[in-house]
């Protein structure tokens, strides 16, 4: 059974034994995969209010610009009332409800365009983040936990990072697909639900760095198996470095470049390996501090 003291003090050996590698790769993870997180911000709301409502008419005087008010017809075309057998004063006033839209609707109309222009843009950002996130960061996600994890045993290569790429790349595409769409639907929950759920799938990409070819339902049912009782325990654990990221916002996130974001990453394959493999460490090179 893993402790969190056992799994900081193999995760921070081994961290200090491929430094610079491991600050670069867990670089990589907070721009890329973190930054996306944030999206990007709508561009462009609506600019100027619109143009008042301009109406031209010919009277006896030439043609007129009215600005915003409508015409009195009763004094502009009398001769289309004699025409029609009514005398002027049979002639309807026009209702208030519609000279107050005619004032009013073109920004009314204008606002309306604003928002459909800007749900039209939130969608397309949307939509384009989440191609980003399937088919880009997401086996790059997979390719870093390699890295961490071999790095556990020997200097591991910041090449590891693309091993999602270069290996089963569909299979990994869709098996996380799946995990991000499953933890968002369950999120919708009053949130709780997902974090469970997060915690739950925790282990899907170690998993599929590991063995790639791993379909999506074996990937799902390993983690689940694997997580079984080690929720809260996980979640304890990724508690335990809380101190260390206060620490890091009063560095403006210096310190959590060049240390507690490696530290942190490390206990977590860690874990990943004491769930795994059962902390066999015995038959496998361990860093040691001398």
């Amino acid at each position: 059974m893993w402790t969190r003291k056992e799994l900081k003090q193999r995760g921070k050996a081994a961290f200090n034994f491929n430094y610079w590698k491991t600050v670069l790769v867990s670089l990589i993870v907070a721009v890329m995969l973190g930054g996306m997180s944030a999206g990007g911000a709508a561009a462009g709301g609506g600019t100027g209010a619109a143009p008042g409502l301009t109406m031209k008419y010919a009277g006896e005087s030439g043609e007129e610009e009215i600005g915003e008010e409508i015409p009195d017809f009763e004094e502009d075309i009398p001769e289309l009332a004699e025409g029609l057998g009514q005398g002027e004063e049979d002639i309807p006033e026009l209702p208030e409800e519609f000279q107050q839209f005619a004032q009013e609707g073109p920004q009314i109309i204008s606002v309306a365009v604003v928002l459909i222009t800007m749900a039209v843009v939130f969608v397309v950002v949307a939509v384009i983040a989440f191609l980003i996130s399937a088919f880009l960061l997401n086996p790059l996600e997979v390719g870093t936990k390699r890295f961490f994890v071999q790095n556990l045993h020997m200097p591991a290569e910041v090449k590891e990072i693309a091993f999602g790429y270069d290996h089963c790349y569909k299979n990994i595409v869709k098996t996380m697909f799946f995990r991000d769409l499953y933890t968002f639907l369950w999120s919708l929950l009053f949130i709780i639900p997902g974090i469970i759920k997060s915690y739950e799938y925790r282990m899907i990409p170690y998993l599929l760095s590991d063995h790639p070819e791993m379909t999506k339902e074996e990937a799902f049912a390993r983690s689940k198996e694997m997580m079984r009782g080690q929720k809260w325990r996980a979640f304890v654990l990724d508690l335990s470095f809380i101190l260390w990221e206060l620490l890091s916002l009063l560095t403006l996130g210096i310190l959590d470049i060049f240390y507690v974001g490696p530290y942190r990453h490390m206990t977590k394959a860690a874990l990943y390996e004491a769930l795994e493999y059962g902390n066999r460490q015995e038959e496998s090179v361990v860093w040691t501090e001398s």
